[in-house]
């Protein structure tokens, strides 16, 4: 895909030579300039094949819902999506994709800006606008309606409002989108599952599936790791739930958060229950330690159940070599940031509770109401599924389950490869001493 992708960069000396490339093969080369353009983008509007709207275009259909959908990612039905999503991008792309939209203004419904003309363009082309919608510089209902399903496509917070997210979005290339769709599609054609049952973790979109017979029974929201440390990509099985768990703090942690936290306040530990355990199981007082040294990598930090722990209500556990989990937060708050890479590898989600209590339903005893009484009392239990839940963490920033709804992600570990895909708020930070999730740690 990315030498077909070289290919076509090579051949368009320039975009108008591309667009009259395209308007020529449909019998149009003789029409002169600014009308050969507007005739190769009419053509890419009244493609057959391109679907989304119908002539009765009305705006309360032209909403977010029109992108939901209770199909799973997980999906035969997504390859051949993709595949018919696919051909009608290239057909975008070598009619001259789309111009890029002026990023000057912030529009929103009621607005009047020429630059509304180049929005409905945009809009138009990526099957977002109906074409019957009309020209027009007002930001009318039409347009907020086609912005928010856009937005939804590409995971943002479908508020109508043009900004810098969205226009970033907006001015991806067709051809970038293009080869972003190829290699996600090469990706996904990898994949094996059990589509009985299972769970899915997309760690760009950070989101989770949880998937039976064919339909996915319930959506969450995740968050998942900082690109400095990154949720792997696997597969496994659920086999086992701590309720109320202990918090065992990996090395990586110790030297990278609770090292320097303690530096600054070496109060940290006792107001967040975490104590330090020797070898040979003797309690070690934070004073005993050289917080200006790496000494206290060389012992277990153990926080207890409680309000403050760092995984609050639940652990999620399942076998794999990167000493992972899945598990709840007591900081709800993050599941609101756009940006929900924070983590160090593990995945927190919302609504934990209905996860668990789906992950346990062929486990005998335990119920919701078993486990709401267990987690409660705040006392320590762990629970063995009797039938264990296949898991995927995949990496997958471009699919269709609709080839008429393409949904589109960041590529916030740069595995794409085109810069153009990853946003620039996605990059590492250096560490800051008043980074804290409650705890005062990305976990």
């Amino acid at each position: 895909m990315v030498d077909a992708i070289s290919r076509l960069a090579r051949a368009k000396v320039s975009r108008r030579t591309v667009v009259a490339g395209a308007a020529a093969a449909a019998g149009i080369a003789a029409l002169p300039g600014s009308a050969l353009a507007q005739s190769a983008i009419d053509g890419v509007l009244t493609a057959p094949n391109r679907g989304g709207w119908n002539d009765q275009f009305d705006t309360r259909s032209a909403n977010v819902a029109t992108v939901a959908s209770n199909q799973p990612v997980f999906s035969p039905n997504t390859s051949s999506a993709m595949q018919q999503a696919i051909s009608s991008y290239q057909q975008i792309a070598m009619s001259g994709g789309w111009r890029r939209v002026p990023e000057d203004q912030t529009l929103r419904l009621g607005v009047q800006h020429p630059n509304v003309m180049a929005l409905r363009e945009r809009l138009a082309i990526s099957g977002d606008l109906s074409r019957t919608a009309g020209q027009s510089p007002a930001f009318d209902t039409y347009v907020d309606a086609a912005v928010k399903r856009f937005q939804a496509r590409h995971g943002l917070p479908a508020d109508g409002v043009v900004a810098a997210h969205s226009y970033q979005a907006m001015n991806v290339p067709a051809e970038v989108r293009l080869g972003q769709l190829q290699t996600n599609l090469n990706r996904l054609q990898k994949q094996s599952y059990d589509a009985q049952r299972f769970v899915m973790v997309n760690i760009p979109a950070a989101s989770i599936e949880a998937v039976e017979r064919g339909n996915v029974v319930q959506r969450h929201t995740a968050v998942v790791g900082k690109i400095d440390r990154q949720t792997p990509i696997l597969q496994s099985r659920i086999t086992n739930l701590n309720l109320n768990p202990y918090w065992h703090a990996p090395t990586s942690i110790v030297r990278k958060d609770i090292i320097p936290l303690m530096r600054t306040d070496p109060t940290y530990l006792e107001r967040n229950d975490i104590f330090i355990y020797a070898s040979d199981g003797r309690v070690i007082p934070p004073s005993e330690i050289d917080w200006n040294t790496e000494e206290a990598a060389r012992y277990l930090f153990r926080q207890n159940p409680g309000k403050n722990n760092a995984m609050s209500s639940v652990k999620i556990n399942f076998p794999n070599p990167h000493a992972v989990y899945m598990h709840d937060t007591p900081q709800q708050s993050v599941f609101s940031q756009l940006m929900r890479f924070e983590s160090s590898g593990c995945v927190r989600v919302q609504n934990v509770r209905d996860l668990i209590v789906w992950i346990a339903r062929d486990t005998p005893g335990w119920d919701r109401s078993a486990i709401e009484k267990v987690v409660s009392a705040r006392t320590r239990q762990d629970i063995n599924i009797s039938n264990p839940v296949p898991l995927h963490f995949t990496y997958l920033t471009a699919w269709a389950t609709d080839p008429t709804v393409v949904q589109f992600r960041d590529d916030i570990y740069r595995m794409d490869g085109s810069e153009q895909l990853a946003m620039s708020d996605s990059r590492p930070v250096a560490y800051q001493p008043g980074e804290q999730v409650v705890t005062g740690i990305t976990y």
